[in-house]
């Protein structure tokens, strides 16, 4: 009975979260970038799918925020006809050169640090780790930020018997591991990245004024 309260108590542990440290942004205002090229991510992760599922996700916030984002599929098409097809060569080429192809403001650039869903006792923790980069058409870095999060099922099953608790919650982390949802987590990022996060992206010039 002990050790099952224990196992369920270790599965709501979480780690502290450090308070960001504000960037000076400067640099961004004096570029005011009105359109963002968003490239090819660099994957370090073990997950080939990785980079399409995160450059997928990487448009909708942006222009939440009112810049203009040339369409992802098109890009890397583009960049692939200019004979850059994986994302670390395309991270390597001068920002001028990429931002003159489809006269950008700025470039996006993202990296994959984690994608992964490990196993543990009786939980599995699904992690996303990003790196991001914004550098205008001359080269200048103009704002960066990472973000990391984390996802544990949680077992609602609050008035059964701790056993019964337990095995739910073994059930709930062995269909995790099998089918890890990534897309939510790398959402939550790019969301809290752009737009709701204390180095979020000032508004752009195309972002709508809200309803009276």
């Amino acid at each position: 009975m002990k050790l099952a309260l224990w196992l369920l108590a270790a599965i709501s542990l979480t780690g502290c979260v450090a308070t960001p440290v504000k960037q000076d942004m400067s640099a961004f205002h004096a570029a005011a970038p009105r359109s963002i090229l968003v490239v090819p991510t660099i994957n370090k992760s073990l997950d080939v799918d990785a980079p399409n599922y995160v450059l997928a996700t990487l448009p909708v916030p942006l222009a939440e925020k009112g810049y203009y984002v040339f369409p992802v599929n098109t890009a890397k098409y583009v960049l692939e006809q200019e004979g850059f097809y994986e994302g670390e060569r395309v991270h390597q080429q001068p920002t001028p050169t990429l931002a003159k192809l489809f006269d950008a403001d700025a470039v996006l650039y993202v990296s994959i640090n984690r994608w992964d869903a490990q196993y543990a006792l009786i939980t599995t923790t699904v992690t996303v780790e990003f790196d991001y980069r914004l550098v205008s058409k001359d080269g200048t870095e103009i704002w960066k930020e990472h973000k990391r999060m984390q996802y544990q099922p949680q077992n609602n099953n609050s008035g059964g018997s701790p056993l019964a608790m337990v095995v739910a919650a073994v059930v709930s982390a062995a269909l995790t591991r099998a089918a890890p949802n990534y897309m939510p987590l790398a959402q939550q990022a790019n969301r809290q990245v752009f737009v709701l996060g204390a180095n979020a992206l000032p508004d752009g010039p195309y972002r709508s004024s809200p309803k009276q």
